[in-house]
């Protein structure tokens, strides 16, 4: 079997893209999907072991994918591993900001070392990988950046750290892609709402049964695949969106729109877009459709 993506096969032919956090998730997802269309994937992470599993995946699928261990919290390491990057597949054309993390606590039980940590994962580790990539390549070159953030409009109760940094990454979004529009730079984001991913089981157990409400929530009335966040990613990195820029395109079945205030009755004619086929479903979500 291969991805079964909607872009033409040659998409990305030729081209060098990075994805970090691309050992699991929504970034090994996207990972194959660029691979599959043509990109040498520079896969990036802090595991050794995720990322060689997923680079020998997208070489078995007949891809090219080489995997670079990085904390991208750490400036000289970042600094480091664009450099080696750069000489390893040569220019790159494109970047996916996936790397992130966080952990469930209201405001009042979160520590000072645990907002920072969040924060450094989720927004710092972004920017210096965008910092990178644009002073040691992009901006002699032009390219596309794209972040992943999160639906974190109206506040992320249980998540404020997460939630302030998904903000931050969200104005940096449309700052880079004003200040670096003259090198030819697009800048966007992507936010995913509730995705039926792997992270899912590494929340506590008790939080379980939320997990599984959680698409009551939606209008759409089901949960989001990684494939149909990866399709978003290909298209802003495409030469298909050269005059999208700054923006912010939620991947969230509505859910942010307000429908706390309107009834959600049970929904049809939605079938989830699954193109990864590798794709496997969260433990927390089987034999959910038999509640």
């Amino acid at each position: 079997m291969s991805y079964r993506s909607i872009y033409r096969d040659d998409l990305f032919q030729g081209k060098t893209i990075i994805v970090t956090g691309g050992g699991s998730g929504i970034g090994r997802c996207t990972a194959h999907e660029l691979a599959a269309l043509g990109a040498h994937v520079a896969i990036v992470g802090r595991n050794a072991e995720k990322l060689d599993r997923v680079a020998a995946e997208i070489q078995e699928d007949g891809g090219k994918a080489s995997p670079f261990v990085c904390d991208i919290r750490e400036e000289d390491g970042v600094k480091q591993t664009v450099a080696a990057i750069l000489e390893s597949c040569g220019p790159v054309q494109g970047l996916l900001n996936n790397a992130g993390g966080q952990f469930p606590a209201p405001l009042s039980a979160i520590n000072q070392k645990g907002w920072e940590t969040v924060v450094r994962t989720n927004l710092t580790g972004g920017f210096l990988m965008s910092r990178e990539v644009y002073t040691q390549c992009m901006s002699k070159r032009g390219g596309s950046i794209v972040n992943i953030v999160a639906d974190m409009w109206g506040g992320m109760p249980g998540m404020g750290h997460s939630g302030a940094a998904r903000a931050g990454m969200v104005n940096f979004t449309q700052t880079a892609a004003v200040e670096w529009a003259a090198s030819g730079v697009r800048v966007n984001a992507v936010a995913p709402g509730w995705i039926a991913s792997s992270g899912m089981d590494h929340y506590p157990p008790h939080m379980k049964v939320m997990i599984r409400s959680l698409r009551d929530g939606v209008p759409l009335k089901r949960l989001g695949t990684e494939a149909e966040v990866s399709s978003a990613v290909c298209f802003l990195l495409s030469e298909g969106a050269a005059f999208v820029s700054g923006a912010t395109l939620r991947i969230d079945g509505a859910a942010s729109q307000g429908g706390r205030v309107w009834p959600l009755p049970k929904a049809r004619n939605n079938d989830a877009y699954q193109g990864f086929h590798r794709a496997v479903t969260p433990q927390v979500l089987v034999d959910l459709d038999k509640d």
